[in-house]
């Protein structure tokens, strides 16, 4: 229930507060009519969302042994895949989100194109939808069903509520900021996809076992129960880990944090937020 809610909470939280930079300009234009055309977007995209994890879990649902352990692998490396590129490309246009959406709002209301609002609502909702899905499917495996789906629930609700808040106050909203510390929590999280991934490969045979267990503290923060399974649905940790697992987990974090904090070059504003 904790990894479910986290994610969902964090991934419903950036596209909330994302349209509700749209909604709150809209309002400012005078132009409340146009709501329409953008909840239009947003349902859409929950529906493609939807499809596509239902897609996903009746898939591996069929599978057993070393396909779905293979299949479960190569969906937490999409994830892991997913995840960065975003993180990384909302790193380097953060400062300029606000702006940008409602330059491109302003150039649709000239242009008279609902089609335009109701797609650039989709594009924000679908990718972040589609990342859920993916995460979820990575940190749901072997958890209650019912725990997931209130996980997940509880999670959208409290993103829902923050984007109002951010709908009615958005002028103060510091959105660097917020995608600076989720960002940091995602590559943490995307580290223990990665790991979990490999340990799939290896249970499948397509990676060697090295070495068994690095070291074994479950004794003392067992990753199965309280604050220990807090940190495993959020962070990956594995109280007894093989040692590829450890050198792929830390690896990867090192590089990612690395490249996600380097100094940036002065640059223009983006193109187009959709773009990725």
């Amino acid at each position: 229930m904790t990894a479910s809610f986290l994610i969902t909470l964090r991934e419903g939280l950036e596209a909330s507060l994302i349209i509700s930079i749209i909604l709150a300009f809209l309002a400012r234009m005078g132009r409340k009519d146009q709501f329409r055309s953008i909840w239009l977007g947003t349902g859409l995209a929950l529906l493609a969302s939807l499809a596509t994890g239902g897609v996903i879990f009746l898939t591996v649902g069929g599978l057993e042994g070393r396909p779905e352990e293979i299949f479960e692998g190569l969906a937490m490396f999409l994830a892991v895949g997913v995840l960065s590129y975003m993180v990384l490309w909302m790193r380097r246009q953060a400062r300029h989100v606000k702006a940008h959406l409602e330059a491109q709002v302003k150039e649709a209301l000239m242009a008279g194109s609902a089609l335009a609002l109701a797609s650039l609502a989709f594009v924000v909702v679908v990718r972040e939808g589609i990342e859920t899905v993916l995460f979820l499917f990575g940190a749901s495996r072997g958890a209650e069903p019912g725990a997931v789906i209130w996980g997940g629930l509880l999670g959208l609700a409290l993103a829902a509520g923050i984007g109002y808040a951010g709908y009615r106050g958005s002028r103060r909203l510091n959105l660097p900021l917020f995608f600076n510390i989720t960002g940091v929590l995602l590559i943490l999280f995307a580290a223990g996809l990665l790991a979990h991934g490999i340990h799939e490969f290896q249970e499948a045979g397509v990676f060697p076992v090295v070495r068994e267990e690095v070291w074994n503290i479950n004794p003392v923060l067992s990753e199965g129960e309280g604050i220990g399974a807090f940190l495993k649905a959020l962070l990956g940790y594995n109280g007894n880990p093989e040692l590829l697992e450890v050198l792929f987990y830390f690896g990867y974090l090192v590089a990612t944090v690395a490249f996600f904090f380097r100094p940036e070059k002065p640059r223009s504003a983006p193109a187009s937020l959709a773009r990725g």
